[in-house]
């Protein structure tokens, strides 16, 4: 049966080299063939997908996507790329230090779900590939979990072990008196020798850039021509009327765009903005009305109506952008095909449409943009449109003769604006990150309550959430987990795992360190890390105490060690996550992870014997 095993396991990893094959197929065929072999039983077989690891992973894809969707990612990556400037070197530190840190507090795979968009986005921004920024932040996560006791799963099971065995546990931050020079030394070998390394892989997950597509409309359409910003005084007879008082498109030829409440009111349901006011509007007091129309006929309705203007001038580009794009309304540019129904009809600039919950804000004719107020619609014509990003994605799918340019999806994960589902968003994950640290409920538990938060708040629709979510990873993962467990059920990991350390043990403490941190990284390249520190913990305590030898310093190498899988997309979730995203190959973690691996061993054979003596 050991050989069996074995046999599998090396056709396993053979097929995970060969790369003919995507991950999650691999990952089945091996779960399929410990079945068929009599190795595990249906139950056990299947026992991954019921993991509450699994599960996990699935909802921390859902908070990542709701921290996306919410306008963090955009935010951040933003100030990422602030701090950067244009050097890639810096970024790459800023991000794989990012990681590190964030790890210690939340778990690996919630850190690389959370930091994989923003990366994707500030790696394109500042001209560089995802491929040269992801594998650092998966590894910088990897190590990053051992700065505290909660960082990682490993280094509650090693201290829990010794607990077990009648020696005082570790403390909560007593992990990073080697995880602090671990994760420096990680930050050294990606900044100076790990980057070279990396692969230059081309992959379609290229955001969009809203800073030039929204430019590029506004130049292309004229649309900053003629939009100004009113303010309504004291004086004005507009205060508490509304809107369809006062025909403005009628009697002034000027179309009302926006109204920004100065005094919004929550508990009289007055709100902040009035996006897309319509005919019941109320307007108040000290309200930032923005319109578009002739600069004659915007002075007639200033004087009219006792209006102040702001600025004095025609609002700039950037100021458009802010005033007519956030994390709930979107633009989008519109093609009109032959068969369309708009076809003949006529429409004015700035009319909003309830029907499909749009407002029309320009108009472009044989590239040329169309300056009347009427339009008439001919074939070809283009529109750009103003809505909310869901009433853009369903007239995206409902109007096959209306041909939507670009992606307002991807658009609405880049606008970096906040909105109150934001705070929510970052809400529900600190909530996850304290029911972690305080242990109040479960890992997974706790990550469905969040991504539960995220869902039923709307800050991520449910068909988003499910398409956020990496299902080649996630099944990948299921389907491996039963791979620790035959190992164990057969004793292979037993019999390779004794034979190695009553060998080394004979000859030096040392040695035997080193052989316990080999066959733990090993061990983490193929099965989970939490099932590969459970396997070597009680091992490793044994064979210390047999030499009346403090386990301490071998309890620290167990959770070092099983932390390194850096050979392998297979070894953790984090290098899962990150091995479609960034276009990798197997060999590309192999040949990337070998020379940190080593860095690490020799670190911690330095170290860990100093800081926690034999």
């Amino acid at each position: 049966m050991i050989y069996l095993m074995l046999l599998i396991l090396i056709i396993t990893i053979g097929l995970f080299v060969w790369g003919k094959f995507t991950p999650d197929i691999v990952a089945l065929i091996s779960m399929l063939s410990l079945y068929l072999t009599g190795i595990l039983t249906p139950t056990e077989t299947l026992s991954g997908f019921s993991n509450p690891t699994v599960i996990m992973i699935a909802a921390l894809f859902i908070i990542g996507e709701g921290i996306a969707q919410t306008g963090w990612t955009a935010l951040a990556g933003k100030k990422f790329v602030e701090w950067a400037g244009k050097s890639v070197p810096k970024l790459l530190v800023i991000i794989t230090l990012g990681a590190g840190v964030l790890s210690g507090f939340v778990s690996n795979t919630g850190t690389v779900a959370t930091l994989m968009p923003l990366t994707i986005s500030s790696a394109w921004s500042i001209g560089t590939l995802p491929s040269k920024m992801l594998m650092p932040v998966a590894f910088g996560s990897n190590t990053g979990g051992l700065l505290t006791l909660t960082g990682t799963p490993p280094n509650i099971i090693a201290s829990n072990a010794l607990v077990e065995a009648g020696f005082d546990g570790f403390s909560f931050f007593e992990f990073a008196l080697i995880g602090i020079p671990l994760l420096l030394v990680a930050l050294l070998y990606f900044r100076y020798i790990g980057y070279k390394l990396l692969p230059s892989n081309k992959t379609n997950n290229k955001p969009v850039n809203i800073e030039s597509t929204l430019y590029n409309w506004i130049e292309a359409y004229k649309v900053h021509d003629g939009y100004y910003r009113l303010r309504v005084r004291s004086i004005s007879p507009l205060i508490n009327t509304k809107l369809e008082a006062w025909h403005f498109e009628k009697d002034y030829n000027v179309s009302i765009i926006r109204i920004k409440r100065r005094h919004p009111n929550v508990l009289k349901g007055i709100a902040q903005f009035e996006e897309f006011p319509v005919p019941s509007t109320d307007l108040l007091y000290h309200d930032i009305i923005t319109v578009k129309g002739d600069a004659k006929d915007i002075n007639k309705l200033m004087i009219t109506f006792r209006l102040g203007l702001l600025p004095l001038e025609p609002i700039t580009t950037d100021e458009l952008k802010h005033n007519l794009i956030n994390q709930e309304v979107g633009m989008a540019e519109v093609i009109v095909n032959p068969n369309s129904i708009l076809v003949g009809r006529k429409y004015k600039v700035g009319d909003y449409f309830k029907r499909y919950g749009i407002q029309l804000l320009a108009a472009s004719r044989n590239n040329k943009p169309l300056l009347e107020k009427e339009i008439t619609v001919k074939v070809g014509d283009a529109f750009l449109i103003r809505g909310t990003w869901a009433h853009i994605e369903d007239l995206k799918e409902q109007n096959e003769n209306l041909v939507i340019i670009g992606s307002p999806e991807g658009m609405a994960k880049n606008v970096e604006s906040l909105s109150p589902k934001s705070y929510i968003a970052l809400g529900a994950l600190i909530l996850m990150i304290i029911f972690m640290v305080f242990k109040i409920v479960p890992g997974s538990i706790a990550a469905l309550i969040s991504a539960g938060v995220v869902l039923l708040t709307g800050c991520v629709p449910i068909s988003k959430a499910y398409k956020g979510i990496s299902w080649t990873s996630v099944v990948m993962i299921a389907a491996m987990i039963p791979m620790g467990i035959a190992l164990q059920k057969t004793g292979t990991a037993q019999l390779i795992a004794s034979a190695l350390v009553d060998y080394l043990g004979a000859i030096h403490p040392i040695l035997l360190l080193g052989g316990v941190f080999l066959l733990t990284t090993t061990f983490s390249q193929v099965i989970n890390n939490s099932a590969t520190a459970v396997l070597m913990a009680p091992i490793a305590i044994l064979a210390a105490t047999s030499l009346n030898l403090s386990p301490e310093p071998f309890m620290i190498i167990v959770a070092i060690s099983a932390s390194t899988a850096f050979l392998t997309p297979i070894g953790t979730t984090t290098n899962a996550m990150v091995m479609t995203a960034g276009g990798y190959k197997f060999m590309n973690y192999l040949k990337v992870g070998a020379p940190l691996l080593l860095l690490f061993f020799i670190i911690s054979l330095i170290l860990v014997p100093i800081i926690w003596p034999f």
